[in-house]
């Protein structure tokens, strides 16, 4: 009998094994993601040997790292099963039209946890909704329809490798002007006017960091690309009317992304002992606003910096945002955690 094929993306990798020659088909890599198909039994090995190496080229790692516990019957992120085209053949018609979008645009990585979720009555309804909206898929979407952001954007925020992730800020809802929402809280496209509460942030980040230099651009990517997941609790609104699509299902999903997070995030950054690498050990959320402060609430604040003040918003930056010094305490929490790789570059834009 034939071993069971499954899938290792390169999102679930410890940075030492991007140092060996990617195979040919590794070159298939999407941004922080690609894959290469291999059986369970060699993506064990595999999960064994880069966590084997890790634990030692790592001696900067706290005491709080090497203290990990396991939670039981948690299993290592890069040791997840997961198979695409055996998933989309486990779903009837009407589940592959609803979560067609989820299967082409949401990262691979982020869509192997999130597999069954996306597959829940609640969330079924959710894209029912979204359908009638007619936001539908990349391709059957009209470039007129204002609902934003654009269905190639939704997922943006999963582009974030969640075994990289260090920082994870948390929003309410997308921008609800046209051109503006690009799938990441706070961040708007290049070319578009940086929003106020943006420049809040920018200001914060300059009051810490001397060196930082205003952008000319509100585009967030370089975060996202440094750890930082930049994670709305809705995903989608219409155009000129926030909180459109609240209360829909979006919240309770992206409660369950800050769950995995919880369990997963920073998976993969540098570990101190080859036990605790790939499990999540601690990571840093900013709560800025009361509606942020609640999705926090039931999170492990032992294992986990939770950064809470007033919303960034110019009605409210007065009264709690400016000087929290929360970049500054994020890093340096990351750098005892995960030594100087853990930290973010909050100055790069």
């Amino acid at each position: 009998m034939a071993e069971e094929d499954t899938t290792v993306y390169l999102g679930d990798i410890q940075p030492s094994s991007r140092n060996k020659r990617p195979r040919q088909d590794d070159e298939q890599e999407e941004t922080s993601f690609g894959k290469v198909s291999i059986s369970e039994k060699r993506q064990r090995t595999l999960a064994d040997m880069f966590s084997g190496r890790l634990s030692k080229t790592n001696p900067r790692a706290s005491s709080a790292t090497k203290a990990f516990t396991i939670p039981p019957g948690l299993v290592k992120l890069n040791s997840i099963p997961f198979s695409l085209s055996a998933y989309l053949d486990s779903m009837s018609e009407p589940e592959k039209k609803l979560l067609k979008l989820e299967c082409d645009v949401m990262g691979k990585v982020w869509l192997k946890v999130l597999e069954d979720e996306i597959r829940k009555p609640y969330f079924l309804s959710l894209k029912e909704f979204l359908w009638k909206e007619g936001y539908h898929g990349i391709d059957d979407t009209s470039p007129t329809l204002k609902v934003y952001p654009p269905p190639r954007d939704i997922y943006a925020w999963s582009k974030t490798p969640l075994g990289k992730v260090k920082v994870v800020i948390l929003g309410q809802d997308p921008y609800h002007g046209r051109n503006q929402a690009h799938g990441l809280c706070f961040s708007v496209p290049a070319g578009v006017a940086v929003p106020p509460s943006l420049r809040n942030i920018f200001t914060e980040i300059k009051a810490q960091f001397p060196e930082f230099k205003f952008p000319n651009h509100g585009n967030l990517e370089a975060w996202a690309n440094n750890g930082v997941l930049l994670l709305n609790a809705c995903l989608t609104v219409r155009d000129g009317d926030a909180n459109s699509h609240s209360n829909r299902g979006w919240e309770q999903f992206t409660d369950r992304v800050l769950e995995i997070v919880d369990k997963y995030g920073g998976a993969n950054l540098p570990s101190g002992d080859g036990q605790s690498a790939g499990f999540g050990r601690g990571v840093v959320f900013f709560a800025w606003g009361a509606s942020a402060k609640k999705s926090v609430a039931k999170l492990n604040k032992a294992k986990h910096l939770i950064l809470t003040s007033a919303h960034p918003s110019p009605y409210s930056a007065d009264k709690g945002f400016f000087g929290n010094n929360h970049f500054r305490l994020a890093n340096e929490w990351l750098e005892k955690r995960y030594g100087e790789e853990g930290r973010v570059n909050w100055c790069s834009l």
